[in-house]
């Protein structure tokens, strides 16, 4: 069978460009993956790379008009709006009989099937969680003609029309899974992606990382001893030195998740590699993080979240602002300065919070860098279907549902601290776009660029704190304060950014 696997283009609005991002990095191996099953299997199968090469839809119909595959699956991935083009071209394909059936897999369209059939009559099927396995079962029913009725791990229409879903029991065991094919695109990247794990055993209510893998869902990890097979066929084949674990969770829970590291660790030894990962607090420990570091660990996004203690147990971290600070600690002990995960605003923060959180921020070191502090003065919480948050503030009636049904937003409980908020959003938004060629490498620094960006870390964390006093001390700001505030420190921004050296 002949199946074309397609990474849809996107476009990245300005305003959304520092929320979460589009999909978690885990699922940027999940059309890798789903075409290493289906070509061991014995299918023809080809990726188009539409985001990642920029191409259009003018382009990509020319290459399925080459290909007229079987079969055409789409990772769906959320870009704030209901994806308009995305269904055209669809509606296109199934008009002209470029394919007979197409299948969307992906985070969104997991926990969004129902929307999206709705939307989308030329989608015949969403696979729900995880890809591979229900991708190659389907194809096989397909080529045989067999029935897909009460299929496990679709979303589809039965024959009334009606939409009815079975999710299925997830992949046992990762190691039998074939390793992912990589595109050329994926390859231009910086680091080579590496899966080593799937799903956390930690619970956020704002996460929909285990809401993807479905009920029962649980951290499997591979063995290291496949770990590095793959790495050794990276290295053999492509000469790669760079790699990023996207595990939302590398080390996995307790003793045994250290051991497993360390077991990695000690594999790595011989390969001269740079890896970076992503981790809980709770799970930063001495020894192995100092294993890891020796064998090419350079850098690590560790959510924190909080530095309230209150705000860390309403969103279930089960983690504590003590054990962020040990995590801290620890990293910096071996050279490494953590990307940080933080949420400052979430709906029912008080101005204490918001205090606690701020001088959490100040105590640790962590607004000396401009894209961080940037980051983190700003971020509210994402609430996005599937996840708990979502379930408990829609049945109490605190949901404002936005363009898509995927993501809502709910208004913070203060007045006080959504004015705060409406300010460093839009302050930080402006200063994400302006700074966009820059931080992208398309364009060169200015002289002396350092030096203008310690002036606008100063001037955000100055702001942030000199509102946040003002609203302590009662104050109030009217939408044309608020304005004035935010259009003077644009142009303060602009200034420095142009100022002569």
């Amino acid at each position: 069978m002949k199946i074309l696997l397609l990474e849809h283009p996107r476009t990245v609005c300005p305003e959304r460009c520092n929320d979460i991002a589009n999909t978690p990095l885990s699922s940027c191996l999940h059309s890798g993956y789903i075409a290493g099953m289906l070509t061991s299997e014995g299918h023809d199968v080809e990726i188009i790379e539409g985001f990642l090469d920029g191409l259009d839809y003018q382009e990509i119909e020319r290459r399925v008009k080459a290909m007229q595959p079987d079969m055409l699956g789409i990772h769906m991935v959320y870009h704030w709006q209901t994806d308009s083009a995305l269904y055209d071209f669809l509606h296109k394909v199934k008009a002209e009989q470029l394919s007979s059936y197409i299948t969307a897999y992906g985070y969104y369209p997991t926990t969004d099937f129902e929307d999206i059939l709705k939307q989308c009559q030329d989608i015949d099927s969403v696979i729900l969680g995880e890809p591979e396995l229900t991708f190659a079962e389907v194809a096989k029913a397909l080529t045989c003609q067999a029935s897909l009725e009460d299929f496990p791990g679709l979303a589809q229409r039965d024959n009334s029309r009606a939409i009815v879903s079975q999710r299925r029991e997830l992949v046992g065991d990762l190691n039998a899974l074939p390793f992912p094919v990589r595109t050329e695109a994926l390859f231009r990247l910086p680091e080579v992606n590496l899966q080593g794990s799937r799903g956390c055993y930690g619970g956020c209510t704002f996460c929909y990382i285990n809401p993807f893998y479905g009920q029962g869902s649980q951290w499997r990890g591979r063995t290291p001893e496949n770990i590095i097979a793959e790495i050794d066929d990276l290295i053999a084949k492509h000469k790669i030195e760079d790699f990023y674990f996207t595990d939302p969770n590398f080390f996995g829970p307790g003793e045994r998740g250290q051991q497993r590291a360390l077991r990695l660790a000690t594999l790595l030894k011989s390969r001269n590699i740079r890896f970076g990962i992503e981790a809980r607090v709770n799970d930063i420990h001495d020894e192995t993080v100092s294993a890891l570091v020796e064998v090419g660990l350079r850098h690590i996004l560790i959510g924190l979240e909080s530095g309230s203690d209150r705000s860390l147990k309403r969103i279930n971290k089960m983690t504590t602002v003590a054990q962020n600070e040990r995590a801290i600690r620890i990293l910096r002990k071996y050279g490494i300065e953590p990307n940080i995960g933080f949420i400052m605003f979430e709906p029912d923060s008080s101005l204490e919070d918001i205090r606690v959180n701020f001088e959490f921020l100040k105590r640790n070191d962590l607004l000396k860098n401009l894209a961080i502090t940037a980051n983190l003065l700003y971020h509210h919480l994402i609430v996005l279907k599937g996840t708990k948050a979502h379930r408990d503030l829609q049945s109490a009636g605190r949901l404002e549902v936005q363009a898509s049904t995927y993501e809502s937003v709910v208004a913070l409980t203060d007045p006080k601290i959504a004015v705060l908020a409406m300010i460093m959003r839009r302050i930080t938004n402006f200063l994400f776009d302006r700074m966009a060629g820059i931080w992208g490498g398309k364009v060169i620094e200015p002289e002396n660029a350092q030096e203008r960006y310690t002036k606008i870390n100063g001037l955000l964390v100055n702001l942030f704190d000199n509102t946040l006093v003002s609203l302590e001390a009662g104050g109030q700001y009217t939408e044309e304060q608020v304005e004035t505030l935010v259009k003077a420190t644009e142009k303060e921004i602009n200034e420095i950014l142009a100022r002569e050296s």
